[in-house]
């Protein structure tokens, strides 16, 4: 078990990101304080099975509260275990023991986030999750949050920050999950951030339907059909897109309905351009224009995506990895960078983030039940 470790030391961390396009589990090591130190190691992906996958997307899809389904303690076990597996396999990836590892960082997965009902609600057993791997846990990153009037998301930032320490500013990252955000960041370190609609999640849940495909592949479908700027206009037209930020939305708060009729290559064509008109309009609610937009997440393997958010935010989208990040890790990496600064006692969320009053604490700490010393 690790050691009790001075306050300022940097701590060896594995995030754990488990996001709503329901795909899999990310797993990161990172090293930091939780602040300026960040090196990052290793990171591995664990998918999940077509099975467990279709499961857990119907759950999302159907339950209205906790408690409400009877096969839901099962499926926060297997996804509980799920993550188990991803930090076992990253520790054989990188030949780390577990004895050099202080904490883990746990998301969990978004069931749904309701912050304008004062609820949020991440999936996982973080004693299971600890006392499996014996490394410390820290999970529930965004209840404190929501629970003091704030959105509870995005809370990412503060990483996208510390790596972006020496990029010029203004700078802006956008995540493509299955929801996207942005994270603006001014000359004097302002952060602004807040999600712009949705990211890959229609996209996946159109080709699912209609070509059987988990999701479009290099953009392919998209790219051979023909975007219908009306239907896109009229998506746009949603309260959410004129609300000011900071703001934050559920993964199936838009739906299929506005494109049912249309092709699968045009549909998949116009969800890929609202997508991408959604991200410039968010754009338009940051204090500048960015000098450059990086594009991290999932989205940014979609080549027919990034040209559409080039085209309409009238800037050139990047991928982080292009940088020197690494993409397919960020947030997994972001949630390790989390947990240290929660039980540093340092904020992890901001007025101009998640729209809370004053910077905010967040996490719960799980030790395992065998473990004696505390992380200082």
């Amino acid at each position: 078990m690790p050691a009790a470790t001075p306050q300022h030391r940097p701590l060896r961390i594995i995030g754990l990101m488990s996001g709503t396009s329901m795909d899999g589990v990310d797993a990161a090591f990172v090293e930091t304080d939780g602040q300026s130190h960040v090196v990052l190691g290793g990171h591995a992906s664990t998918p999940f099975g077509d099975t467990f996958r279709t499961r857990l997307k119907a759950f999302v899809a159907a339950v209205p509260e906790r408690g409400a389904a009877s096969d839901e303690h099962a499926i926060e076990i297997a996804l509980t275990d799920l993550h188990v597996e991803a930090v076992e396999r990253l520790l054989v990836a990188t030949k780390m023991r577990r004895d050099q590892i202080d904490l883990i960082g746990f998301h969990g997965q978004t069931i749904w986030h309701r912050p304008h009902q004062g609820a949020t609600w991440q999936m996982g057993d973080a004693r299971r999750l600890a006392d499996a791997t014996g490394i410390t846990v820290v999970s529930d990153f965004r209840s404190a949050d929501v629970a003091a009037g704030g959105q509870g998301a995005p809370l990412v930032p503060v990483f996208h920050a510390a790596l972006a320490r020496d990029i010029e500013r203004p700078l802006a990252v956008v995540n493509i999950g299955g929801v996207a955000n942005v994270t603006w960041i001014g000359g004097d370190d302002t952060l602004v951030a807040f999600d712009t609609g949705t990211g890959n999640a229609l996209i996946d849940d159109w080709v699912s339907k209609h070509a059987g495909q988990p999701m479009d592949l290099d953009g392919r479908i998209a790219a051979s059909g023909r975007v219908h700027e009306d239907i896109v206009t009229s998506m746009l037209a949603h309260r959410y897109f004129d609300q000011p930020p900071p703001k934050s939305l559920d993964r199936h708060d838009f739906t299929l309905a506005p494109v049912a009729l249309l092709s699968t290559p045009d549909g998949a064509a116009t969800l890929t351009a609202f997508t991408a008109a959604a991200i410039a309009r968010g754009l338009e609610h940051c204090p500048a224009k960015p000098k450059r937009l990086l594009v991290t997440g999932g989205g940014r393997h979609n080549p027919t995506l990034m040209a559409e958010i080039s085209r309409y935010a009238g800037l050139k989208a990047e991928s982080v990895d292009a940088q020197g990040w690494q993409g397919d890790a960020v947030e997994a990496q972001a949630f390790a960078y989390l947990a240290a600064r929660t039980v540093r006692g340092l904020p992890i969320s901001f007025p101009g983030t998640t729209g809370i009053a004053a910077p905010l604490a967040g996490g719960v700490v799980t030790p395992p039940q065998q473990q004696k010393a505390a992380i200082a």
